[in-house]
């Protein structure tokens, strides 16, 4: 029996190599070629483009028009869509096992079903256990198709032939196609099946969500050409043993990108939660050291989020440590204080932490953590009602944050009555009921805040 011949392909770009190698030669990305079955050229194989082919024209003749989305029904979601489904659109969710993925679809394919023809496309649940987890989210189905099937051609013929509006792949690495003989979730077969679902989809006017597997690391598993090839990238985020789940966009070829929406997990599925700073914010009885409370904007949502932050002595080498924010900017904060406003923390232990588990990667945090980590030090809680928000450079300067009279409206509407932020953000005209202070060095901001203690 002939040895069946392997190549190894790369998880991020698709490139292949002949033998095992530590460094991709296409992305040089280290680590990440993959043992795959080295797949024969097939004579019957078709090469089309995913946008139906034209004549030549000038763009500044192509008419224009704003397509009509498709709401779900779930608020939170189409706002992570950026306003609704796309026809002809391509949209690729991802999280860990567990997270409500197939839950937030099949709720929203069921409020789909009233007015539009969606398909629901298993590959990895029977059709009975589809039906017993919509019966226990009490979900109106009586209109919803379901097709319990992996194999990529049967799939397509069935989209030809039912034309849905709206149809869901529950997951994308279960499909297998008869062109390629790998084994389905390989690197060829889910590239293959995304591109062909892809193209129909265009073809068609189908909107087509695809559900994918993620990495030991959090990232989509599969080539990262598949990210490339659809159209919206979303993330399921969140611990699985809290109630709260977040959907982020990271890609949107029709949308703003960062767009959040934050469920909250109930027995009747994932649940929208329509004031989403409650959240972030701990229900402290009385005021607390080391507690700051900051405004950050996740896509065109303000959100106020409280930082934390301990300061203590240190037994040995000082521990540096963040959950929700970027570890290496704390090392850099904590030399500027020291530079800047003579804050010593160089034996200290420092632990930083964002509540309710939401990431924050904007430097906008910067001035509320070097507060917090300040008020932490000092054992003095920071003024009640306050809240801050501003990027810190090395030379000690509070540079502006994008959108700061959004975010001092969000923090005045949730009843804050002071707010410590860039020079360069202060209104010209002022919030009602809010006293803004404006700063322009981090000295400066720590004097504002003795004053105001």
């Amino acid at each position: 029996m002939a040895k069946i011949k392997s190549i190894y392909s790369c998880t991020e770009c698709g490139a292949t190599s002949p033998k095992w190698q530590g460094q991709c030669p296409g992305c040089n990305q280290w680590n990440t070629l993959v043992e795959t079955v080295a797949e024969k050229a097939s004579s019957n194989h078709r090469f089309e483009s995913l946008a139906p082919s034209a004549k030549l024209q000038n763009l500044s003749e192509i008419e224009a028009r704003e397509t009509e989305r498709i709401a779900t029904g779930i608020g939170e979601f189409d706002r992570a869509l950026g306003g609704g489904l796309v026809p002809g659109g391509v949209v690729l969710i991802g999280g860990d096992p567990g997270i409500g993925k197939s839950t937030l679809l099949l709720q929203a394919l069921s409020h789909l079903s009233v007015g539009h023809k969606v398909l629901y496309i298993s590959g990895e649940e029977s059709g009975e256990q589809v039906a017993l987890r919509a019966r226990r989210l009490s979900l109106d189905t009586r209109r919803l198709q379901l097709m319990a099937e992996i194999n990529l051609e049967r799939i397509l013929s069935t989209l030809q032939a039912e034309r849905p509006e709206v149809a869901v792949v529950d997951s994308i690495q279960t499909m297998w196609s008869d062109e390629l003989s790998s084994a389905p979730g390989s690197v060829a077969q889910v590239r293959e099946c995304s591109a062909q679902l892809t193209r129909l989809a265009k073809q068609l006017g189908i909107t087509i969500i695809l559900v994918g597997h993620v990495t030991k690391e959090g990232a989509l598993a599969g080539p990262r050409v598949l990210e490339h090839i659809v159209d919206t990238v979303l993330y399921f985020e969140g611990d699985t043993h809290s109630s709260f789940r977040l959907v982020r966009a990271f890609k949107n070829r029709f949308g703003a990108v960062n767009e959040l929406g934050v469920f909250a997990m109930t027995d009747k599925g994932l649940k929208g939660v329509n004031n989403p700073s409650a959240l972030f914010l701990s229900q402290h009885g009385q005021d607390v050291a080391g507690s700051c409370v900051m405004v950050t904007q996740e896509g065109t949502r303000p959100l106020l989020v409280e930082i934390q932050a301990l300061v203590d002595s240190a037994h040995g080498n000082p521990r540096r440590l963040t959950v929700g924010l970027e570890a290496q900017r704390l090392a850099m904060l904590l030399a500027v204080l020291h530079r800047h406003a003579g804050i010593v923390c160089f034996d200290q232990d420092v632990f930083v932490n964002a509540v309710g588990g939401v990431k924050i990667t904007e430097p906008a945090a910067d001035l509320a953590v070097l507060l917090s980590i300040s008020s932490s030090l000092k054992n003095k809680p920071l003024p009640s009602k306050l809240v801050v928000f501003g990027e810190v450079g090395l030379a000690g300067e509070i540079r502006p944050a994008p959108r700061g009279q959004e975010r001092l409206k969000e923090a005045a509407k949730l009843g804050f009555t002071r707010a410590l932020i860039p020079e360069a953000n202060r209104p010209k005209q002022g919030i009602d009921g809010m006293e803004v202070i404006g700063v322009k060095r981090v000295e400066e901001a720590v004097a504002r805040i003795r004053e105001l203690e």
